[in-house]
């Protein structure tokens, strides 16, 4: 089992910065591949990125350049830093995690509750 928190979430101006935590905990072999995602209001939710235990990244187009994931596995805690934020970037935002490596697909097994980020014009 895995239990995953997600902290960090807000309301920002356009171009704004916000950096969102994921608290990880349970078995670490299914924490092996993690990725944060998320959900617009109305819509379905989507990959943002995803990182492995060795550190290899994978970006949607979305946010490539503008978002950093890291992971710190000494502290259990995954990071998402999002620069140059839009209004298009205002959604729900999910940590995820598993053993299997399902690229941006919202396939994953453990899941967080989600943190809100509002990005206003």
């Amino acid at each position: 089992q895995v239990q995953l928190v997600e902290s960090g979430g807000g309301s920002v101006q356009s171009g704004g910065s916000l950096r969102l935590s994921c608290a990880a905990s349970g078995d670490t072999y299914s924490r092996t591949y993690m990725g944060w995602f998320r959900q617009p209001p109305g819509k379905e939710r989507e990959g943002v990125a995803t990182i492995d235990s060795d550190g290899t990244t994978n970006y949607a187009t979305s946010v490539k350049g503008r978002f950093t994931i890291s992971r710190d596995n000494a502290k259990n805690t995954l990071y998402l830093q999002m620069n140059t934020l839009r209004p298009e970037d205002t959604a729900m935002y999910y940590c995820a995690a598993d053993r299997i490596f399902w690229w941006l697909l919202p396939k994953y097994r453990y899941w967080g509750q989600g943190t809100q980020v509002t990005v206003s014009s």
